[in-house]
């Protein structure tokens, strides 16, 4: 292993994913759990010593070993759950603007009628109803997953019109704005019945991440977020709760403006992502905390650029600031991509493993 990995002392670390649900539930877990967003694959490549991410590509005896390295890669690390979701904008036709270039499929409401609505729910389950199976199959004793069916509304709409072209929508023809986005949370929803039906037995916690801030706002008024977004929201964490299973909304950005709605109507469980300059992960947890679970920590940036004993300072800053969170899942603020240097990475996860006793 590349990685400075740090095993258990007391042997081969044991998974219990009741410790993230419980901090989904906003309940103090027995256990501080770890939690990331994502994990790119070459991290848990240099971590495990093997290439393995081909595998997701092949067949289904490949995904399988392909879910058994993931799985793996988690338990060493001390987690009790993996992070996994299929995004919908996949099997979306046309799709691909969201966070590529191209043009919209939808201008008009000629445009938005003859869009192929109702085949994107088998088309999403062809293509990736083979994965969950695999996963499945894969999950060792003790652990299950967190996510599900990934893109929530506002990035599903971005994602066959761009955002710029939905603002045109928005002036131009505001009766196809919002019909947008109710055919797009009908379209979800029935995804999510399906899935939950079929592989919610695998998910301790549901979720879908849909960016809706950048550092300083909404990328929509909070009016539109609210009459049109939180609504959609609504009925798929109603879903969710169905299953008695807790719901993790995952929003970049500052939307501070529309927590409450998140809270209240929308009624998720506990909340994602944090980023130092628009609040440090205490804030979070301060404003929200006697209300929802929070996950995060540590600002992806500062496991880039800090040096390790300063990653260790800042962990053992903010778990101090946060001793007496009840539903506290420690991670990153965002993800760890390829960019993030593996052992700095690695330094973050066993700074909160030394915390929580798993080694001195």
């Amino acid at each position: 292993m590349s990685a400075n990995i740090i095993t258990n002392a007391g042997g081969v670390f044991e998974p219990d994913y009741s410790h993230v649900a419980d901090a989904a539930h906003n309940k103090t877990p027995a256990r501080l759990p770890l939690y990331e967003h994502s994990i790119c694959v070459q991290a848990m490549e240099k971590v495990l010593g093997r290439e393995f991410g081909s595998l997701a590509s092949g067949g289904y005896g490949d995904k399988v070993e392909f879910f058994k390295n993931y799985c793996e890669f988690h338990r060493i690390m001390g987690y009790d759950t993996v992070s996994y979701e299929c995004c919908i904008g996949p099997a979306m036709p046309y799709s691909g603007l969201l966070g590529g270039h191209g043009e919209s499929v939808i201008h008009t409401y000629e445009d938005f009628k003859k869009y192929p609505w109702e085949g994107i729910p088998e088309a999403y389950f062809e293509k990736f109803g083979e994965n969950f199976s695999a996963l499945r199959e894969a999950l060792p004793a003790g652990m299950k997953a967190v996510g599900g069916v990934g893109n929530g509304i506002f990035e599903c709409a971005q994602d066959i019109t761009g955002y710029m072209n939905l603002a045109y929508i928005s002036a131009d023809d505001p009766e196809l704005y919002a019909e947008l986005f109710r055919k797009i949370g009908d379209t979800s929803l029935a995804i999510w019945r399906r899935f939950m039906e079929a592989y919610g037995d695998i998910y301790c916690v549901l979720r879908f991440g849909d960016d809706l801030g950048y550092k300083s706002n909404t990328l929509l008024s909070a009016s539109d977020i609210r009459r049109y977004i939180v609504p959609e929201y609504a009925k798929i964490i109603a879903c969710v709760h169905e299953y008695g299973k807790p719901f993790l909304y995952h929003s970049c950005g500052c939307i501070f403006d529309v927590m409450p709605d998140m809270i209240d109507t929308a009624r998720i469980d506990a909340k994602h992502s944090n980023e130092d300059q628009i609040a440090p992960f205490p804030y979070w947890v301060e404003q929200y905390g006697d209300r929802i679970g929070n996950f995060g920590g540590i600002d992806t940036d500062a496991v880039c650029r800090l040096s390790k004993p300063e990653i260790r300072e800042y962990v053992a800053e903010v778990l101090a600031q946060c001793q007496n969170a009840r539903g506290f899942a420690f991670g990153s603020g965002n993800s760890i991509p390829d960019y993030v240097p593996v052992d700095n990475y690695v330094e973050m996860v066993n700074a909160v493993r030394r915390h929580r006793g798993d080694f001195s």
